[in-house]
């Protein structure tokens, strides 16, 4: 079996459905469909739950009404049948309502998580239920059913695998399995979010579990880019990728990829492949446990990054100095990026500011604290990288920006600058120069 996920964009429009359908049809054999909500669907839920954080009840109705009106009009491009038409909305207003009815109540997590899961349930439903009107039999999964993963970052696939196969034992039996990218449920069996762009991480889990043959990421952009093409003229999709480099990037801010998509399929041996929906014709890029050649591949940009200097003269090289800095950190469940250490000063970074008073509260005992904000980490991946003797070139962007921090050598694939966010295009643009403009460095 292979498992397929369609993004919001691909899924966003009458005509973008109707290409998902000629993709799944086009491909032998069984297939377990992950779909994302409708694109901007999501960003409406985020505004009306603010809302109902605010206990603004009253300003949700117009939003609701402009959700209701997105997918009626979607069913309408989609169902001609009006009998079927009808019943298709008469389920469609049910889980409307039902949202209306949450979000008239206090807000709490789990509030917000069913209010934020509603655009998959809305979406799978119409994309079911057209492909019922045209004759093409298939079967809608509720992922609550067996997504339960009390654990984001290590996910039991064996457990998710046997909740799967329950769950297929009691439905129809079709070629095409549907479900929703994005809900799970936590330890506390509680409706969650495997938080935002996680219809990707459904997919590779998903895959693990049921070992799938492969897994097929769909979306608007023909593979994983060498660079950001939103910053960067004359990108190209990189077609060969490892786990261990697609890990990196998706972790350093490749935005075609959920941070820890690849995690679930690293030692399964289940290749991961990113298409583009509206030109399936095109390569793409191949993820696998094969490193096609060593050298550089690619460069990711992470903003929103926080550096903190602890500097104390008496402390640094003192025993277990350094595992009660992390203590504090792992206390507030706050990764560290990155870390480097002098005699008297250890500098590292977080993305996640959410506890930062409390660290910084904690930390103020140990020396002197400061703080940067506003920061990006700048990764520069691939495999075998820093035994490359082209390598040596990206340190010639130390003469055009300054550099707050660089890793080297924590990783054999991955170096790592940090940078004020304010130069981050002009170091993704110079490195692009440097490292790939050089005659067959570019060539993949």
């Amino acid at each position: 079996m292979k498992v397929l996920k369609f993004g919001g964009t691909s899924v966003g429009s009458a005509a973008g459905i109707r290409n998902v359908r000629e993709i799944v049809l086009n491909q032998q054999g069984s297939k377990l469909l992950v779909l994302s909500a409708m694109s901007g669907v999501t960003n409406m839920l985020v505004e009306i739950s603010e809302q109902v954080k605010k206990g603004e009840f009253s300003k949700n109705s117009e939003k609701i009404q402009e959700l209701r009106s997105k997918h009626f009009g979607l069913i309408d491009e989609l169902i001609t049948d009006a009998a079927f038409n009808s019943s298709v909305k008469e389920n469609i207003e049910a889980q409307i309502i039902q949202l209306e009815q949450t979000c008239n109540t206090d807000w709490n997590k789990n509030i917000e998580a069913r209010i934020l899961t509603t655009g998959e349930s809305l979406l799978t439903f119409i994309f079911s239920s057209y492909l019922n009107s045209e004759g093409i039999q298939n079967t809608l999964l509720d992922a609550k059913d067996f997504m339960h993963i009390s654990n984001l970052e290590n996910p039991d696939t064996l457990h998710i695998g046997e909740l799967l196969n329950d769950s297929l034992k009691v439905s129809e039996q079709s070629d095409i399995l549907i479900t929703q990218g994005f809900v799970r449920l936590d330890a506390q069996n509680e409706i969650s979010t495997l938080k935002r762009g996680g219809s990707d991480y459904t997919a590779t889990i998903l895959g693990a579990a049921i070992r799938a043959s492969e897994i097929q990421i769909w979306t608007d952009i023909s593979g994983l880019h060498n660079n950001d093409p939103r910053f960067v003229e004359n990108t190209h999709p990189v077609s060969q990728l490892s786990f261990e480099e697609a890990a990196e990037l998706a972790y350093f801010g490749a935005k075609i990829l959920h941070p820890q998509t690849i995690s679930p399929v690293i030692g399964k041996n289940i290749p991961v492949y990113l298409k583009n929906t509206f030109t399936p014709e095109a390569t793409g890029t191949c993820i696998s446990a094969i490193a096609e050649r060593k050298g550089l591949k690619a460069i990711s940009a992470k903003d929103g990054i926080t550096a903190i200097k602890i500097k104390s003269n008496r402390m640094l090289m003192a025993h277990g100095f350094l595992k009660k800095i992390f203590e504090i950190f792992d206390k507030y469940e706050t990764a560290i990026d990155m870390i480097t250490t002098s005699e008297i000063a250890i500098s590292l970074t977080i993305d996640d500011c959410t506890n930062l008073d409390y660290i910084l509260a904690e930390l103020e005992s140990y020396g002197e604290i400061s703080v940067d904000a506003n920061h990006s980490i700048i990764c520069v991946v691939g495999e075998g990288l820093i035994e490359d003797r082209g390598t040596s070139r990206l340190f010639e962007i130390l003469q055009d920006v300054p550099v707050r921090m660089i890793s080297y050598g924590g990783s054999n694939n991955n170096i790592s600058l940090l940078v004020d966010t304010r130069n981050k295009v002009e170091v993704l643009q110079k490195l692009n120069e440097k490292l790939f403009s050089i005659q067959g460095v570019g060539s993949v």
